[in-house]
Formats: C-alpha cells, sequence, structure tokens
C-alpha cells in the first residue's frame, strides 16, 4: 500500500492546516478504544471508516476534575475516552450528587443529552485522561448513510440502559460485600473485554466515589475490602487490586456463602 493510500485526512489542526493520519496507525491506536467498538470489528468498510475519522476531533487532555461536559450543556458531541476515566454524575435540588458510572477506555459517554439535546448529567476526569470527540450532527448524518454504524450507536445506548438497570439492582438487593463483589467483578469483566489484564487493575476512583455509586459510606467500603482481603478473596496495595478467588467473588456478588451482617439506615444506605 502506498504512502498516499495509507494516509487519510482529518479535521484542520491548530495551525491551520490539514494534518495526514496514517491509515494503518489508526486501526492499531483505535483497537482499544470505541471506535473499534463501533467500526472495526463491524464492517464498516474503508470508505466509511474515513468518513467517521474525518469528524472525530482529539481535544487537549483532561486533568483530574475537568469537565467532559456539565448538566445543562447543550449535546455538541459523543465522547469516546481513549486513555484515563471519567465519572458521569447527577446531582438533585439539595446539592447532593449521585454518581451513575464510570467509564474507561474504549467506552462512550454522553448519551444522557440524546433525547432532550441538553445534557442532565456531568461528566468528569478520574485522572489525566484523553478522549475523541465525535460531533453529534456530523455523526447523526453519517450515521443515516452508514447503517451499520447507526446500529452500533443504539447498542451503546441499549448497553446504558443496562448498565443503569444492574446498578439499580445492586443498590437494592445486596449487602455491602456483594455489591463490592459485584462492583470489582464488572470492572475485570470490562477490562477483560477491552483487552487487559482483568484479574489485577488499579481503581481509579476513590472509595468515597465507590460508596457513592454504590450507596455506601466510605467507613463501610473500607471494611468490605478488608473483609474480602481476609477472605484471601482479593489483594490490595493502595488503589491497586487483584482478584485472587473470581469464584468465589461470583459466589458472594449472588449472595451465596458468608456474608457479614450489616444494617441499613432509613435512608437505605448500609453504615455497618
Amino acid at each position: 500500500m502506498s504512502a498516499s493510500r495509507r494516509c487519510i485526512r482529518i479535521a484542520r489542526g491548530e495551525s491551520g492546516f490539514m494534518e495526514l493520519v496514517d491509515f494503518t496507525r489508526l486501526k492499531v491506536s483505535c483497537k482499544k478504544c470505541s471506535l473499534a467498538e463501533l467500526c472495526l470489528p463491524h464492517g464498516l468498510s474503508r470508505a466509511d471508516l474515513e468518513k467517521l475519522d474525518q469528524v472525530v476531533r482529539h481535544p487537549k487532555p483532561l486533568d483530574r476534575g475537568d469537565h467532559l461536559f456539565r448538566s445543562g450543556d447543550t449535546l455538541s458531541s459523543l465522547y469516546a475516552v481513549r486513555s484515563g476515566s471519567a465519572k458521569l454524575v447527577i446531582g438533585n435540588r439539595k446539592g447532593e450528587e449521585q454518581i451513575l458510572g464510570f467509564y474507561l477506555p474504549g467506552e462512550v459517554v454522553g448519551f444522557d443529552a440524546v433525547s432532550t439535546g441538553f445534557h442532565t448529567c456531568t461528566a468528569t476526569a478520574l485522572e489525566t485522561s484523553s478522549i475523541c470527540a465525535l460531533p453529534y450532527s456530523q455523526l447523526s448524518e453519517i450515521s443515516s448513510n452508514v447503517p451499520t454504524l447507526q446500529e452500533q450507536v443504539l447498542r451503546l445506548i441499549g448497553r446504558e440502559m443496562s448498565i443503569e438497570n444492574e446498578l439499580l439492582l445492586t443498590i437494592n438487593k445486596k449487602s455491602a460485600d456483594e455489591r463490592i463483589a459485584t462492583f470489582l467483578l464488572s470492572l475485570s469483566n470490562r477490562f477483560k473485554r477491552l483487552g487487559y489484564a482483568a484479574q489485577e487493575f488499579r481503581l481509579s476512583m476513590s472509595r468515597q466515589e465507590i460508596g457513592n455509586y454504590l450507596g455506601l459510606t466510605i467507613e463501610t467500603v473500607s471494611r468490605s475490602f478488608t473483609r474480602l482481603q481476609k477472605l484471601r478473596l482479593i489483594a490490595t496495595q493502595r488503589r491497586l487490586v487483584k482478584l485472587l478467588d473470581i469464584n468465589a467473588l461470583h459466589e458472594m456478588s449472588h449472595g451465596v456463602g458468608c456474608a457479614a451482617s450489616q444494617t441499613i439506615s432509613r435512608s437505605g444506605r448500609i453504615t455497618a
């Protein structure tokens, strides 16, 4: 393949000149991000992939605490996490926040605004992160001409709904240890799907953020991690977690096996 055929044009850079990307390098760099899920494994032609890549933007990296978008912002793009991670948060009239989800490399955030055109949530970087921004108006236009892409966008929306339903089930039906086991297994499965190590990974979110997501106090989260270590189900070193017995974690996540006694407050949050 000649150099001219290997390269495709993308949007104008800060210099004002058209930048070039090696198509073979694009396949490698996109292999573990959302573009792979949207395009490469699902039979898009090279011409269709070029159409999509022409509209993808690469904003400057985000630092921890930087926002991808805020609640009330107009929908402009869907954001694929390229490296790092992010959280999605919704607030209430009392100023309290609830974390709705964590997003890893290769996952897409921003679907909360698709139905209304405005974001109802705020997305924030959990660590230094890079993202790909897919302008929604242009993505919609391309999707109308590329049915396969449209199908994958709809499938991603469906996955978002499934994750929300799983969260509700986890919060309402499980003890603290079961919630932590379920959370760790969910991360393990997602890392495995993205091609990363499934049994040993780093938590980019704090224990307070994990507690907020699962409806637990930070003290309860810490005690649950300690119990799982004593049972030799996991090993931790700061934010590094190693799953030592996945089968036992699966049993615990389904309420099988030993469970420490819990007390639940009127608010529904486990406190001991």
